[in-house]
């Protein structure tokens, strides 16, 4: 059993802060500094270049990578870090088309992150050779996966909302009609149980920085089946997905597993804060911060909409068909965001209306909960989001 008082006391919380922005940017493992200072002093200071072989810089990509597959699901060896997640986006769509080199539909959903939609969109531009994106409703996905698609992907969790695909359900469907399928776990992972092996994943893919708590820019990771590993052409030829990366040959030859998907040098510094950060799922078992995560967002739910008139939920009620984080629809989502951030209640804003509010079990307890739903009510009750201080936008929203 997961002792989360324990967990809470690995993380860095300012003294008064309420912190339920995990789903964007995780707080800073207390096992970081330590981490990075290591770094530093007893591995580029003192090794230099060696640090690659005697510190075993080369292979992090895949060591690592493997503590963040396990978290998935994924066995050891189909699991690199590295990047970042749009590149990883555009990795795992452009080896899913190459997989079904005759058919010319990508199916996605408007409810996707749009970097991902970007990606593609970059890449049909670059091959110029008749694809077409879709985008339906999400809940209208299943329907249109038919034979003519080549490539569905997905964002498993929605970024607004929170609302969760049925991972199983579609790829057995896309399955079933030869299709591939890309899921981006940017919100699952680390946030509910994953199993790419049980439910036939092909390519999965995602960021480090959200539940997993690895830093701002912390590297991508990507995820394919071993059943493709040979299969899988890679369209960033990169030198470390060589297969003698340092015969420096002049002409790519992909190596034979899933460092194929590896591409340039990475950053070891990063590498060395996730690491830290991923010391505190030695402490944690997934199906426990599941049901944590469901008591805790039921709560919130419950409370919000007890003593928080205006607002609506925006994330599904069924806590089975949500991801980790809470959303409320607002007319003045904004305002009332920067209203709460002033009172150290630290949630955010997505357009055009909805208040996100990231449940993180690992650090957020009821007390968390509680006195965000009281400032909150305050706000409200109290017009607090009208000031001027409150409508001005920065750069990150």
């Amino acid at each position: 059993m997961t002792d989360f008082s324990k967990t809470r006391a690995m993380f860095h919380i300012p003294e008064g802060m309420t912190y339920l922005n995990g789903n964007s940017l995780g707080p800073m493992p207390r096992g970081c500094e330590a981490s990075i200072v290591n770094f530093l002093n007893d591995e580029w200071k003192t090794e230099l270049i060696k640090g690659w072989n005697t510190k075993g810089w080369f292979t992090q990509t895949n060591t690592i990578g493997d503590r963040v597959g396990k978290l998935i699901g994924a066995p050891e060896g189909t699991t690199v870090l590295g990047d970042t997640l749009s590149i990883k986006v555009f990795q795992a769509v452009a080896a899913g088309l190459a997989l079904v080199p005759d058919r010319r539909v990508i199916l996605s959903d408007n409810g996707n992150f749009p970097t991902d939609l970007y990606m593609v969109e970059g890449l049909m531009n670059l091959k110029n050779d008749g694809y077409d994106l879709r985008t339906p409703d999400p809940l209208d996905v299943m329907a249109q996966i038919d034979e003519t698609v080549a490539v569905v992907m997905l964002t498993e969790v929605d970024y607004r909302t929170g609302c969760k695909h049925d991972m199983a359900q579609i790829i057995a469907k896309a399955h079933s009609v030869g299709a591939i399928v890309v899921w981006d776990l940017a919100h699952s992972a680390g946030a509910v149980p994953v199993d790419v092996i049980a439910a036939d994943a092909d390519f999965a893919i995602g960021c480090t920085y959200k539940f997993l708590n690895g830093g701002p820019g912390a590297p991508a990771f990507i995820y394919v089946a071993e059943r493709l590993h040979n299969d899988v052409e890679p369209a960033l030829a990169g030198w470390h997905g060589h297969a003698a990366p340092f015969a420096f040959d002049l002409s790519y030859r992909p190596a034979e597993n899933i460092e194929r998907l590896r591409i340039g040098t990475p950053s070891i510094a990063a590498f060395s804060l996730l690491s830290a950060a991923l010391d505190v799922w030695d402490h944690a078992d997934m199906n426990d911060v599941r049901a944590r995560s469901i008591e805790l967002s039921e709560l919130f739910i419950a409370e919000v909409e007890k003593r928080c008139a205006g607002v609506t939920l925006a994330s599904p009620r069924n806590a089975d068909q949500r991801g980790s984080h809470v959303s409320f629809e607002f007319e003045h989502g904004f305002a009332c965001m920067q209203a709460l951030i002033a009172e150290k209640v630290i949630g955010d804003f997505r357009a055009p209306n909805i208040m996100r509010f990231g449940i993180a079990p690992l650090f957020n307890d009821e007390n968390d909960i509680l006195r965000a739903v009281s400032k909150l009510e305050d706000i409200l009750n109290n017009e607090t989001w009208k000031e001027e201080r409150f409508q001005q936008r920065g750069l990150v929203t």
